[in-house]
């Protein structure tokens, strides 16, 4: 099986920056004005929810409201999504790599190596409400919660679990070449990011001015004009907006010290390991309510 070692794995806990370095390293990757818009992204990478490969690998339409069913039918059809390209291609997941009913959510014998895009929680709570048409306090008991699943209407789902635990099983999976990338750093130097990932991690040469061309076209004001003018398919139903913000530090703005506060709580060590520049700073806006009670 070791020749459907071809999934290069594009993971994250959604709006974490998944359809920007999908977008970015088509616009990179395939020849110059052949890259799709958003909405066709599955002509440059493919996603672990496709329906017509559950299909395939079960041999009629798939549709079920059990997770064990799920389980069972996903290695075969994450070995036709390997099979579908001849050589090392990009798939996208949400899914944490963990057994589930004692088998592999991300199955080694389909599995090449792994960039895994991460965002601040505090940051990701705002984006992930709207992304789940909820509230952030239910937000943040989503990205709390260990049990927690997203899942299409045919039953096809997506276990996440907790923020913190699904970015600590992507980085301690066993014998997993992994690429780490925070949005943040993305934010805030796009080309530096883009380089030190195809060059170190996917070992491919650099065009300077194709790499400039693919972030210009890539911006986020490009995506959010391109989902205003085309519409976005991947957008959860009842979102208004999935491109909304593309910022960071709009946590300041979006959450009250209560929250920064419980975010930080629940996700210290991993804070402490991937943002400890971040630390000081929520920790003296979650004390702030405290301050404002006694005055």
């Amino acid at each position: 099986m070791s020749n459907l070692r071809r999934i290069i794995w594009l993971a994250s806990f959604p709006k974490s920056g998944n359809t920007w370095m999908r977008t970015l390293l088509a616009h990179y990757m395939m020849p110059t004005g052949t890259a799709p818009d958003i909405n066709n992204l599955r002509q440059f990478t493919t996603g672990d929810v496709r329906k017509d490969f559950y299909d395939a690998a079960l041999g009629r339409p798939y549709r079920t409201n059990k997770a064990e069913d799920w389980v069972k039918v996903r290695p075969a059809a994450l070995r036709l999504i390997a099979a579908s390209k001849p050589n090392h291609h990009f798939v996208k997941t949400h899914c944490a790599p963990v057994k589930l009913y004692g088998v592999d959510i991300i199955p080694p014998e389909v599995t090449a190596a792994a960039i895994y895009i991460m965002r601040n929680p505090f940051d990701l709570a705002p984006s992930f409400a709207r992304h789940q048409s909820c509230d952030i306090d239910t937000a943040i008991d989503r990205m709390t919660n260990p049990d927690m699943v997203m899942g299409t209407p045919e039953g096809i789902y997506e276990y996440l679990g907790r923020w913190d635990n699904h970015v600590k099983t992507w980085n301690i999976a066993d014998g997993l070449p992994l690429h780490v990338v925070r949005y943040e750093d993305m934010l805030q130097n796009p080309a530096k990011v883009m380089r030190k990932l195809l060059q170190k991690f996917l070992k491919l040469p650099i065009d300077n001015p194709k790499l400039a061309k693919a972030l210009k076209a890539t911006s986020f004001e490009a995506l959010k004009k391109q989902e205003e003018t085309l519409g976005f398919t991947e957008k959860p139903d009842g979102m208004q907006k999935f491109f909304a913000k593309g910022q960071s530090g709009v946590w300041k703005e979006d959450l009250t010290p209560e929250q920064v506060g419980r975010i930080r709580k629940e996700f210290l060590p991993t804070l402490q390991r991937w943002y400890p520049e971040m630390l000081e700073e929520t920790r003296v806006f979650s004390q702030s309510d405290q301050t404002n009670d006694a005055s």
